[in-house]
């Protein structure tokens, strides 16, 4: 529409997940979603994620951010600019272990799309409708993306039920063109699940969710987690709003990982009353928005206990 028909490669992440369609799944880059159907597609490339606890060794944070969102500069220039059409990514990287970006990140990130015209789309699935304190992920980390996807908390999950935001940029070229886009899906729009989702978003106003998870819950959770750090398992917790990881290691100094000490720690939550989901090494808490603070005494309270049942069992 643009007469640009030859960029049609799209960047996404190593580590990212952003579905299990074929096209979602060549997205996603964990390599073990790619064998069995030949992934990625043509014109899906990966570049790495920003996870400096895994890889920044060192390096400072900052400095870690900002060569690893120029590496997304580096592989527009590889292929060449005028075939780059977009780079997809999540504001916080989830099922990669709950990723959050140095702040020299996404301001780089952000100013390399635009210098190569590239399309910059930003996966909500996880981070939008108050999770980390603002409605959308990308308003908490200030990233201005080109476009949104987004599911899960549209409906709390009570529906199944996902939308594709446009902005300008997009939107404004689609709206304006003189063809016709033939797709979409028999159950899009539909009417039900619509239904469901503008019920939440109603309790989500009326309660002030959002506004809760962004000031005295999303603070009392965060503090509650950090409170984890001086655990002789815990190498380093992480977290915004209601979102948050704790990375279970053998060596705080080199953060040496355990090989099992994640699966230990889930089956002793499992035990406990607990659902905190390992990713690795990485423990992850994503409690509901209503939580209150006495229900977050109970869930760090928990955490702790099954940290400590991880430590014995493994020998710290």
């Amino acid at each position: 529409l643009q007469g640009k028909p030859e960029k049609k490669v799209i960047l996404a992440r190593t580590q990212a997940y952003h579905g299990v369609t074929i096209g979602a799944a060549s997205l996603s880059g964990i390599p073990s979603m790619h064998p069995q159907a030949d992934l990625p597609i043509p014109n899906i490339q990966h570049i790495d994620y920003p996870y400096w606890y895994e890889l920044g060794g060192n390096e400072d944070q900052q400095e870690f951010g900002l060569r690893i969102a120029r590496s997304l500069e580096e592989r527009i220039l590889e292929i060449g600019a005028d075939y780059v059409a977009a780079f997809m990514a999540e504001p916080i990287q989830g099922a990669g272990g709950l990723i959050i970006p140095p702040e020299s990140y996404w301001p780089e990130i952000q100013r390399i799309c635009k210098k190569y015209d590239v399309l910059l789309h930003a996966d909500e699935v996880i981070c939008g409708f108050g999770r980390t304190g603002s409605w959308f992920g990308s308003q908490s980390l200030d990233i201005a993306p080109d476009s949104m996807s987004m599911a899960k908390g549209m409906t709390s999950g009570y529906q199944p039920l996902s939308a594709v935001c446009l902005g300008e940029r997009m939107g404004d070229v689609l709206f304006n063109a003189n063809e016709e886009w033939s797709h979409g899906f028999t159950y899009s729009g539909h009417p039900v699940a619509c239904a469901v989702g503008l019920a939440n978003i109603e309790v989500m106003e009326r309660e002030n969710l959002v506004e809760k998870v962004g000031g005295e819950i999303g603070d009392y959770f965060q503090k509650k987690l950090s409170e984890l750090q001086d655990h002789p398992l815990v190498g380093e917790t992480r977290g915004m709003g209601l979102l948050g990881a704790i990375e279970l290691v053998k060596n705080k100094e080199t953060h040496e990982r355990f090989d099992d000490a994640g699966a230990i720690c889930r089956d002793h939550c499992f035990a406990n009353g607990l659902v905190m989901r390992p990713i690795g090494s990485t423990m992850v808490l994503s409690p509901p928005l209503i939580i209150t603070k006495p229900e977050i005494d109970e869930l760090f309270s928990l955490a702790h206990r099954c940290i400590d049942l991880t430590a014995h069992d493994l020998g710290v």
